[in-house]
């Protein structure tokens, strides 16, 4: 049984370990590589050719609505579900026995044993791999120490979520997949569960995380790949991603406070009852609006998100 400590401390063994693997940059950088995964269910291609990489000890997300394929692609390459075409390669080589000792996978939706306490079912999943954490380590860093002796029935939504990441971590997993983790939590709960993925990373833990929450993929992700129809339309570092797509601010105002919207400039739009301006000068931008005697009282400035770099790419967004 490890340590967390021995966890961290082995975090730059295991970048040392990446370089030393032969050959290429893919084997040196690389812990997970995705080849041209196609998966049809009768007349709809859920999967439809995507190929990525996912570097060691970072975060990279799948981004997009419901129904653009995140799960079936997470359940490929979690090695769950046969593609129809394409590869999966952990570290260099097909998925075998060492990829399923070494990844945890927090599902989208999980069944507890009845009538068992967080500490049994701790104990019962540490059981079903050959490397284990320290239990004591795990509770504390998933925050379960007050909760180990109490009914899994009886936990919240946060709790139970935070039971469900310590089961996928249980194994000291060098990969961990997280398939919409947050999903139903509220909105402090939310970003308490950010805060442990956070950690997740600092020991040196590589994250695949699929959300269709955009300020989680912004705040955890290093790179994301935003899928639509099965296809990946666009991937990269969210903010690099931003920057090559919009400029520094959006300005935004209530459609209603302006009367004549046939006087917009043609970088001014008005779309679901908001009237919306990209730009780099805010102070322009607002004296134009003036100009054309818009009430200002509801005006809001703020910078791009990838909502809005997924309306721009698809015409639609990301929880349709």
């Amino acid at each position: 049984m490890v340590s967390l400590s021995d966890t961290t401390a082995s975090a730059a063994r295991t970048a040392g370990e990446q370089k030393q693997l032969a050959g290429n940059e893919t084997h040196a950088t690389v812990i997970l590589r995705a080849g041209n995964l196609v998966k049809q269910f009768g007349d709809v291609r859920a999967v439809d050719g995507l190929s990525f990489g996912v570097e060691q000890g970072r975060c990279f997300g799948l981004l997009g609505p419901n129904g653009a394929g995140k799960t079936t692609t997470m359940e490929i390459l979690e090695g769950i579900l046969a593609p129809d075409e394409g590869s999966v390669h952990y570290r260099g080589k097909p998925l075998d026995h060492r990829f399923r000792q070494e990844i945890g996978i927090q599902f989208q939706a999980t069944s507890l044993q009845d009538y068992q306490t967080v500490r049994e079912t701790l104990e019962m999943f540490a059981a079903f791999y050959e490397r284990r954490i320290d239990l004591a380590e795990l509770a504390e860093l998933c925050r379960l120490q007050e909760f180990l002796d109490r009914d899994t029935a009886r936990l919240s939504g946060g709790q139970r979520q935070r039971l469900l990441l310590a089961i996928a971590l249980i194994n000291d997993p060098r990969l961990v997949f997280l398939d919409e983790p947050t999903t139903g939590l509220d909105p402090q709960s939310r970003r308490n569960f950010w805060s442990l993925i956070e950690g997740i990373k600092r020991a040196g833990k590589t994250v695949l995380l699929t959300t269709h929450y955009m300020e989680e993929a912004h705040r955890l992700c290093d790179e994301i790949a935003i899928v639509d129809k099965g296809r990946i339309i666009v991937q990269g570092a969210p903010d690099e991603l931003l920057r090559q797509h919009f400029p520094a601010a959006v300005i935004r105002l209530p459609a209603s406070a302006l009367a004549r919207h046939d006087q917009l400039p043609d970088d001014m739009v008005c779309s679901d009852g908001m009237i919306e301006s990209f730009t780099d000068d805010v102070t322009v931008a607002i004296a134009r609006l003036e100009g054309l005697g818009a009430n200002l009282g509801n005006l809001k400035i703020s910078a791009p998100t990838l909502e809005d770099l997924f309306l721009k790419l698809t015409g639609h967004t990301l929880r349709n």
